[in-house]
């Protein structure tokens, strides 16, 4: 896992911004003071702007149980055909990323380091920098509380889940005091980076792949026999390997889904503000309609290139959801909501389609919004679409030309 550029840009959730692990107590009686408040599930828009813009923070309610509690000590799914992650020694790890040299950091938050490294391929021993595998190192610091839960939920899901769209968790560490996860590396690093931080735009084409990968994950996690809940699907936590291909990274808040005749898991409110459903905010219900609305949330930052809470826009523009919204069904202005250094080197079909399937997913009443599966069949086409605005502009700019005069006399 790799996070390029600034530190504070990412791959890891916890790591680029502070945030809680994996939760405690479910029943809402266990909700102190400090917690969000919950309200009825049906709210209005107002209501539910007011919640999306308290704050450009990470949601962070604090443990009171161990993640095993949350779960009810249930096992996540598991995947018999896999294997099983290895287990470094912490003098492995040590070798592999030359002592934990402050140059080989790809970044730093509140409960640890990640670090890059290099071991021999399908082995726990080091390799020399350059030769065998590059690897990903994330170590938690003695004293990160919240850090070790999602350490342990990193393990639970990741070590047990596989799929090409979901990042691999080669093997972990613990020893002592020592707690560590060894990943693959992702040269490309993450979507927020190349949505937001480089100057070079992100081409179409290349944001239309990545949604369909990110949507592939979020449709495994939730078919599975015993499905998983993500949590906190945003742009940091998409990473891209050098063709692009997105992989879900960072399960430290992903929670096993309901089963049965149970329509939600209650749970306590953690997560990201911008991307985490209203009606998850304010009554701790968790479905996969969760998810669903936080791909819609990012399928908007990848169309406008604008982040989900943004304090530094004018007042009206700071919650991209608000703000975008009311536009998505008028074909007219919603060519202005587009990432201007797209320039017009986009589909106008595909961006039509996208903000849709953006409206769809982003629905107030969660039982509207379509499954992962439906979004990955509506947004697999587009890949294929080559209708540029630049050629539509040109066509059209050619024929409203008057035509030359002709000499006379």
């Amino acid at each position: 896992m790799v996070m390029e550029g600034n530190n504070k840009c990412g791959c890891w959730a916890a790591i680029s911004r502070g945030i809680g692990g994996a939760c405690g107590t479910s029943p809402v009686a266990a909700a102190s003071a400090n917690t969000i408040p919950r309200t009825s599930l049906v709210h209005d828009s107002a209501t539910e702007a007011r919640y999306l813009n308290a704050s450009n923070r990470e949601m962070n309610i604090p443990f009171e149980t161990m993640f095993s509690e949350e779960n009810g000590n249930k096992s996540p799914p598991k995947d018999k055909s896999s294997c099983e992650p290895l287990q470094f020694t912490f003098q492995e790890l040590k070798i592999a990323t030359g002592n934990f040299r402050p140059d080989s950091i790809l970044g730093e938050g509140g409960f640890g380091y990640v670090f890059k490294g290099w071991i021999e391929e399908n082995s726990t021993t080091p390799a020399k920098p350059g030769t065998g595998i590059t690897v990903a190192v994330k170590s938690l610091k003695p004293d990160a509380l919240q850090g070790h839960r999602e350490w342990v939920a990193e393990i639970d899901f990741l070590g047990q889940l596989h799929h090409p769209n979901l990042v691999k968790l080669i093997g972990s560490c613990i020893e002592d005091d020592q707690r560590l996860l060894v990943y693959e590396f992702m040269p490309r690093g993450s979507l927020e980076n190349h949505l937001f931080r480089r100057s070079f735009p992100l081409p179409w084409s290349n944001r239309i792949k990545i949604a369909i990968g990110a949507a592939k994950g979020l449709a495994f996690l939730h078919g599975n026999a015993k499905p998983v809940i993500y949590r906190d699907f945003k742009t940091s936590n998409i990473l891209l390997d050098m063709e692009y291909n997105a992989k879900l990274s960072d399960f430290g808040l992903a929670k096993a889904g309901p089963q049965g005749d149970k329509t939600h898991v209650s749970t306590r409110v953690v997560g990201t503000y911008g991307y985490a459903a209203p009606e998850y905010i304010m009554t701790g219900h968790l479905t996969s309609k969760s998810d669903v609305y936080s791909f819609g949330v990012v399928l908007l930052e990848i169309l406008t290139g604008r982040r989900s809470i943004d304090k530094k826009r004018p007042h009206g523009e700071q919650n991209l959801v608000a703000w975008a919204r009311p536009n998505l069904g008028d074909k007219r202005r919603l060519l202005h909501l587009v990432d201007p250094r797209l320039e017009l080197n986009y589909s106008i079909k595909g961006v039509q389609k996208v903000a849709q399937i953006a409206s769809y997913c982003l629905s107030r009443d969660s039982k509207t919004r379509p499954s992962m599966d439906v979004v990955v069949k509506n947004l697999t086409p587009l890949q294929d679409l080559n209708d540029l605005a630049y050629n539509s502009f040109r066509s059209r700019s050619s024929q409203r030309a008057p035509a030359q005069s002709k000499p006379t006399g």
